[in-house]
């Protein structure tokens, strides 16, 4: 949207519509194989699973010390708050652990596009081809 207020600056303020875009409706990558048009969201993962897209979902999971998940996990995991012989994993893999330890459902559509998107914005920080073209579309 911001990219055709730059190129014509009368379609500030216009919604998508009157700028001859598409409505937004989820957030979704969306990129080109081969001239195909390919659009990669969180329902279409849930939909190639064959697994609805609900169930636990935390967000913001880093690997630092003073993370309120520490206890959380461990207590899981070993039935104690002191850190066990997980070291190797980060804390994302550490919660899912958590999660079928404790028969808990996740959300893992949500948690494969996220990463997805995180991994499509490190390439194109990077300049790096994880998808040829792929742009994020993420706009409300």
């Amino acid at each position: 949207m911001d990219e055709k207020v730059l190129i014509d600056p009368s379609l500030a303020g216009k919604s998508r519509e009157e700028m001859g875009l598409e409505p937004f409706v989820d957030p979704e990558i969306r990129s080109s194989i081969i001239g195909i048009p390919v659009f990669i969201s969180q329902a279409i993962i849930s939909y190639v699973m064959r697994r609805a897209s609900e169930g636990n979902y935390k967000d913001g999971l880093n690997n630092n010390k003073q993370s309120p998940w520490n206890d959380i996990v461990n207590e899981t995991m070993f039935n104690s708050k002191k850190k066990g012989s997980d070291n190797n994993l980060s804390m994302q893999k550490r919660v899912f652990l958590h999660f079928f330890i404790k028969k808990e459902k996740a959300n893992v559509s949500k948690y494969i596009f996220k990463h997805m998107v995180k991994t499509l914005r490190e390439s194109q920080l990077n300049n790096r081809t994880w998808i040829p073209y792929g742009r994020l579309i993420l706009e409300t």
